[in-house]
This record gives structure tokens, C-alpha cells and sequence, in this order.
């Protein structure tokens, strides 16, 4: 199995501030949609106050947003990738059976922006541009299927929810500390992390100096039992 942490949501360069704790739970805002693309109103989102108060105004509530992922009523996830993004989860083998675990940027009142986890995606199956699955996703509204990102475009598809809690547990950012270090858990250094395979980002301890940029990042956990207990149990503490 591969765990992906998947990088989602408003943060100082996409959207211009971190996603809002609200009431104990973590609310991701989907990031701004690009120009003359489709999108959803943040106001019919019900986002629009929250996005105006993240991008400290420069964004309206009837801007449109990248609905991206999109979780489904009956808890599904859809999730769509394309260009180098996509083909860095292809080329690291991720497949049906491998695991999203999304990840943003998020901050409760005053206190320090930090990295935490909040949502998931169990792989089912991967369907790209010209499937004629295609057409059941575009009728959901999910941006990739309503008009594609170029031939290299994909939606991942499977069961999906998000956190109902902000779990201390599901934090990445050490407490105290700049959002970029994080605390991972040990089978991790030991599987190896895409974009992380420099030793000197590795600090012991279960300490990982993360990339200021990238979007998926790929752990090849394969049959660890730990790894597979670790998941589990963050899965469980979404719920």
C-alpha cells in the first residue's frame, strides 16, 4: 500500500491565508479557480464569509472556487490531478487500494498557522480524460470532468470523508514551530517520503523538515504493520 499526503486548500500563496478552525473543526477552503474556468460561488459553498476573512478581502463570496475535492453525501471522494502532479502519483505506482490522506494549512483564532490533516480518499478506481465515466463525475459538478486540465488529467475516485474534529493528533506542524516542520510518525522515515529523500530533512525523533512546495507526497508503506496501524488511526480520528 501507498500513502499519499496530499497537499489541499488556502495557504499564503493560494487563496492568501490559511483555512479557518471553526467550532473544534477544520474547514478546508478549495482554493481560487483559475480564469475562465468552471467553478462553485464560495457563497453557495456556504465559504463566502470564510473566504472573504482568509483572503483578508481580496477574494468575494461570489467568487468561484476549485471544488477540489469534492466529497460526496453518500461519502465518496473525488479528487482530480493532472500535469506534473499526476504523473509524479503515476510514476510512483499509486494505485486502486492506495491511500489520500489531505493535508492543508489551517489556524484557530490568533495563533500560529500550522499543517494538519483533514481529509481522506481510499482509491477505488482512477478515471481519466475521454473515460466515458467522465460523464457521470461532470454531472456531480467536479472541475476536472466539467472541463478537463489537458490529456494528462485524472479523477480519483473511492470512499472519502472529512475530519469532524481538529485532532491534536492529526497535526503535522510540531507545536512552537514554523509550519514546514513536522512530526511524522517513525515507519515513515524509514519507507522514504517523495520530494524528501535528502538525509538533512530528516532531523530524528520522528522530525521532518518538509518542502515549501509540492503537491503529493508519496510513502511507499507497503505491507508495515505499523504503517497500516498509523493510517487506520487516522482514519479513525477524522471520524
Amino acid at each position: 500500500m501507498k500513502i499519499v499526503l496530499s497537499r489541499k486548500g488556502f495557504d499564503s500563496t493560494s487563496g492568501g491565508g490559511p483555512s479557518p478552525i471553526v467550532d473544534g473543526v477544520p474547514v478546508s477552503l478549495p482554493i481560487p479557480a483559475s480564469a475562465g474556468r468552471p467553478g462553485t460561488s464560495y457563497a453557495a459553498l456556504g465559504l463566502g464569509d470564510h473566504v472573504a476573512t482568509a483572503s483578508r478581502g481580496r477574494i468575494a463570496p461570489d467568487a468561484l472556487a476549485h471544488h477540489d475535492p469534492l466529497f460526496t453525501p453518500d461519502g465518496r471522494c473525488l479528487f482530480g490531478q493532472c500535469h506534473a502532479a499526476q504523473s509524479h502519483l503515476q510514476n510512483q505506482g499509486v494505485g486502486p487500494g492506495d491511500l489520500f490522506l489531505f493535508f492543508g494549512l489551517f489556524c484557530q483564532g490568533s495563533e500560529p498557522a500550522h499543517h494538519r490533516i483533514f481529509g481522506w480518499l481510499w482509491v477505488e478506481e482512477l478515471v481519466r480524460t475521454g473515460d466515458p465515466a467522465m460523464a457521470a463525475l461532470a454531472r456531480l459538478g467536479h472541475p476536472h470532468a466539467v472541463e478537463p486540465h489537458g490529456r494528462n488529467d485524472a479523477v480519483w475516485c473511492g470512499p472519502g470523508g472529512l475530519a469532524r474534529t481538529a485532532h491534536p493528533d492529526l497535526r503535522l506542524t510540531v507545536e512552537g514551530a514554523r509550519s514546514s516542520l513536522w512530526r511524522v510518525p517513525q515507519w515513515m522515515e524509514r519507507s522514504g517520503l517523495s520530494f524528501h529523500a535528502s538525509p538533512a530533512r530528516w532531523k530524528g525523533g520522528g522530525l521532518l523538515q518538509s518542502v515549501a512546495r509540492g503537491q503529493e507526497f508519496v510513502a511507499h508503506a507497503g505491507d508495515d504493520e505499523e504503517a497500516h496501524t498509523w493510517a487506520h488511526r487516522m482514519l479513525a480520528l477524522m471520524d
